[in-house]
């Protein structure tokens, strides 16, 4: 399979910085893996250089790493923020091959899988801190049908965010919906966002 981003998982993000400051501390990973996709919304502990420095390590570690199991990779990105401030993520493996995908948690960043006519459902998440205290995070497997939707939002938006969510929009257009309604403005705020396509 190509190393591309697969084009049957539509991709959206919005993001907002934490006025007067210069970068964000909340990242969104596409990561194209050998069956599929890894998306991960990192938020770097606080907000500021320091947060920004936190989520973008981790970031480069999801990136070099997206083939490894949950826990390998969980581990790294542990390893890899000692000596930063830390961070919390949420990640999900997307299988295009097998329709379904893995997710997990590790910290405040929400997650919610949307399918019509289905109560919007999340991962189990653990407290912790990415480079602290990282818990053996729960991996759940789940089974995918096209026009599910995929959305993580960091705390910096509202965690009752699912009621902005339009299960029939694009991605982009959803991203751009749930941060402009549900940003709260006083930190760092991210929504990543993948929609299931039909082949």
């Amino acid at each position: 399979m190509s190393r591309d981003w697969p084009p049957i998982l539509e991709r959206g993000v919005a993001g907002l910085t934490y006025e007067g400051e210069g970068r964000s501390g909340d990242v969104a990973v596409f990561a194209p893996r050998e069956r599929g996709g890894l998306l991960a919304a990192i938020d770097g502990l606080g907000h500021g250089h320091p947060a920004a420095d936190a989520a973008e390590a981790a970031a480069e570690v999801v990136r070099g790493y997206a083939d490894d199991a949950p826990h390998e990779l969980l581990e790294a990105c542990h390893r890899a923020l000692r000596a930063t401030r830390g961070a919390v993520m949420t990640l999900v493996w997307f299988d295009v091959e097998g329709l379904s995908m893995e997710w997990t948690g590790v910290g405040n960043v929400e997650a919610r899988l949307v399918r019509a006519g289905a109560r919007p459902a999340g991962p189990v998440v653990l407290g912790g801190v990415v480079g602290f205290n990282l818990p053996r995070a729960r991996v759940a497997t789940v089974a995918l049908q096209p026009g599910d939707l995929v959305v993580l939002a960091t705390d910096g938006v509202a965690a009752d965010f699912s009621e902005a969510v339009d299960p029939g929009a694009p991605a982009q257009q959803v991203a751009d919906h749930v941060l402009e309604h549900c940003a709260k403005r006083t930190d760092d705020a991210l929504v990543a966002v993948v929609r299931v396509l039909a082949e």
